[in-house]
């Protein structure tokens, strides 16, 4: 009789617990931002050099459904973006023109839920999808011709750990990974 009770209590707060979340979050260390360095170095070997470097994102919007309520399944948007100064021919005689490289991806993802408490989780996510990359380089003289590309590639995001805390519906959340979001990542997520 106590092991139907029990089991009776967990599944009426089973059916309490929220099915559906949202999240947004900022990160740094995206897959994009390392790319653009390694590119960046491999420019450099043939003149050209760089500076104002300024990034934004990677900011994400995530949304899950708990088929289980240790288990969500979603996708995740994420949006970044790089510009920086350009120099052909060395900074002494000033700047060529500017880079800017948009990327947005979009990724079905998998959440384990592995510690569930009221006001407080742990959690581990993965996602795989595809990047969709612009560049455009705008010269400043005549010389070169304006260069606008865009190309899409594979990306993903591993989370190994993911602390949330708060109330019941709204949390704040810190994620350690690597990926398209970054390797660390701060936000907020609403349950319903």
């Amino acid at each position: 009789m106590a092991a139907a009770a029990i089991m009776a209590v967990t599944s009426v707060q089973a059916q309490d617990e929220p099915k559906q979340e949202i999240a947004i979050s900022y990160g740094v260390g995206s897959n994009s931002d390392i790319i653009d360095a390694f590119e960046d170095f491999g420019t450099a070997m043939v003149g050209a050099s760089f500076d104002n470097e300024s990034y934004f994102g990677p900011i994400s919007l995530e949304y899950f459904y708990h088929v289980k309520p240790w288990l969500g399944v979603g996708a995740i948007a994420v949006y970044g973006q790089m510009s920086q100064d350009l120099y052909l021919s060395g900074k002494k005689n000033g700047k060529d023109g500017k880079i800017k490289n948009n990327y947005v991806t979009l990724m079905p993802a998998v959440k384990f839920d592995w510690l569930r408490k009221d006001h407080f989780g742990m959690y581990s996510k993965l996602a795989f999808g595809a990047t969709l990359r612009n560049e455009k380089v705008d010269y400043d003289s005549n010389i070169h011709e304006d260069f606008d590309d865009s190309e899409v590639h594979i990306n993903w995001q591993a989370t190994l750990l993911g602390l949330e805390a708060g109330g019941q519906q709204l949390r704040g959340f810190f994620e350690i990974g690597t990926g398209e979001q970054g390797i660390f990542l701060l936000g907020l997520r609403y349950k319903f």
